[in-house]
């Protein structure tokens, strides 16, 4: 028996968002793809044969949402870029105080290291870290043998470690 596309898709909300947060960065941005995750999947339904093989279809449609949803981004961000040149210039007695003292944290420089990872990477670890998914439960969700988990999480925790080490938050003998 087929089961429900509800209790399936309820079942794989939450790492699905950990992958989309990976490449998002926005818990409302996270929410927007979500929809249209859930929506493209409920319009596909009929189209899985196999429920094991339901966690690959909806990662690659998450996936898919994610792309189309940062593609419509860029294109209202352009929009607002042309409005705001045509603003006069902010002065510096106007910045943000919270967003200078944040930037001075070590949360903060942990973040800024993890946005300039590939999104890969950064997917993969927070995969694995924050879901505490072992390499068997990331190869099932993301459709990948576990080697390439392995090698994947390997050069993903050294690219971090890389930039962690530049921005002097962990030595080189860690």
């Amino acid at each position: 028996m087929k089961p429900e596309p509800a209790e399936m898709l309820k079942q794989h909300e939450r790492w699905l968002r950990t992958a989309l947060y990976a490449r998002l960065r926005s818990p409302m941005e996270v929410d927007d793809v979500m929809q249209e995750t859930v929506t493209a999947a409920l319009e596909h339904w009929q189209q899985i044969r196999d429920p094991s093989a339901v966690g690959p279809w909806l990662y690659k449609i998450a996936i898919r949402q994610a792309l189309l949803y940062r593609r419509k981004q860029g294109r209202i961000r352009k929009l607002h870029d042309a409005a705001e040149q045509s603003l006069p210039a902010r002065t510096n007695s106007e910045a943000n105080p919270l967003d200078w003292l944040l930037a001075e944290e070590r949360n903060e420089l942990v973040r800024q290291a993890m946005n300039e990872l590939p999104r890969r990477d950064a997917e993969i670890l927070l995969l694995k870290y924050t879901e505490q998914w072992s390499y068997r439960e990331i190869s099932e969700r993301m459709g990948v043998s576990t080697s390439a988990v392995e090698a994947r999480l390997h050069r993903a925790r050294q690219r971090l470690r890389e930039r962690l080490v530049a921005r002097e938050i962990v030595s080189t003998a860690t």
